[in-house]
């Protein structure tokens, strides 16, 4: 199931990012994105090992293809906003297969875009940048920093993902205060903010699960501990995960949640090895679903999420990019939940199960 599938590939690459402790934060549905694209353009073993990873690539296009759709509610509130784009930037010396471009067009936001990498590698990343931080509304304005491109670079495919949406149960601003929250660094104060209605709740396999519903179809998941986080993290499969998530039902919940700013570039190229992703970043890649030139292989996999959440609701934005190069060139009583050690907090599109952002809150 695709679904299941997605679960898999973002707790597989959480706890490869997670590994030295501290905040991380990314966004499944980007990064899933971005590599199923890949898959797509792959063959033979290249292709085998993202699938390993990911799961079936037609799958997952209907998954990903579907959570760019939000729920349209009329009227009432302010309406969720989601943007998406799927770039492959090439230079005109990299021939196209006209089933990739096919392909991608079947994609939300799809483009294909012309940038000059060997005449102008730094014109090419600001093309490049700037359209991403267009599509992330400014909240990623360098995705590709200094150095990142070269004149060996011939294509960067792109995906990138802008969220906001407001709570159906917004927090109350005064009610808003400092509260201890215990990091491994110490206890400190930071804004705390209260909600006591009945919202989505479980408590199973030694989490609490407190579900928050925004504009749009979107939830937002808050996922506290009984104990340690990493010990908790490292029990909580696919299985586990997808039945805390299935298990919530409305209850009364008196929550108190600290305000979170997260902004976190990642390199994943070494995460994707790691996981069994290796052969795109070799001289025996296989990408000749995207272009005949036998040379092409993968040189690196970047990604940054900027993830926002306060009293009214919650604002993401994450971009992925995989820079590829020519070889030769190289009701009952209230539940207190109360947020005052390390969690987790997905963002996920309701409909689908597709997450878009997978957050560890260590630091708030």
């Amino acid at each position: 199931m695709a679904t299941d599938s997605h679960l898999r590939f973002a707790l597989a690459v959480h706890a490869a990012l997670g590994a030295e402790g501290g905040n991380t934060c990314f966004s499944p549905y980007s990064v899933a994105s971005a590599l199923t694209l890949a898959a797509r353009a792959a063959r033979g073993r290249t292709r085998d090992e993202l699938v390993a990873l990911l799961g079936d690539p037609a799958e997952q296009t209907t998954l990903l293809r579907d959570a760019a759709q939000l729920i349209d509610e009329g009227r009432g509130g302010d309406p969720a906003e989601l943007a998406v784009a799927n770039t492959l930037w090439a230079d005109d010396r990299l021939p196209l297969e006209d089933a990739f471009k096919a392909a991608l067009a079947e994609w939300p936001g799809a483009a294909v875009a012309s940038a000059p990498f060997e005449a102008d590698p730094e014109a090419a990343r600001a093309l490049i940048n700037d359209d991403v931080g267009r599509t992330t509304r400014g909240l990623i304005p360098q995705l590709l920093p200094p150095g990142s491109i070269d004149r060996d670079v011939a294509a960067v495919l792109v995906n990138a993902l802008y969220l906001k949406a407001a709570w159906k149960l917004p927090f109350r601003e005064a009610n808003t205060t400092d509260a201890p929250f215990h990091a491994p660094s110490g206890t400190r104060d930071v804004p705390t903010m209260r909600l006591s209605e009945r919202v989505g709740y479980a408590h199973a396999a030694g989490w609490q699960a407190v579900q928050l519903v925004a504009a749009g179809g979107l939830q937002a998941l808050v996922l506290l501990p009984d104990g340690d986080l990493a010990e908790a993290e490292a029990a909580l499969d696919p299985v586990a995960l997808a039945n805390l998530l299935g298990g919530v039902g409305f209850k009364p919940v008196e929550l108190a949640l600290p305000k979170i700013s997260l902004d976190i570039p990642s390199s994943l190229t070494g995460v994707l090895r790691g996981l069994g992703v290796r052969t795109m970043f070799t001289d025996e890649a296989d990408l000749s679903g995207l272009s005949p030139d036998p040379r092409l292989t993968v040189s690196e996999v970047l990604h940054q999420a900027v993830l926002r959440v306060d009293e009214q609701g919650f604002e993401g934005a994450a971009a992925t990019a995989l820079t590829m190069r020519l070889t030769s060139m190289i009701i009952d009583d209230p539940v207190a939940v109360t947020v005052d050690r390390p969690f987790l907090l997905l963002v996920r599109h309701a409909g689908t199960g597709a997450l878009h952002f997978f957050a560890r809150v260590v630091e708030p």
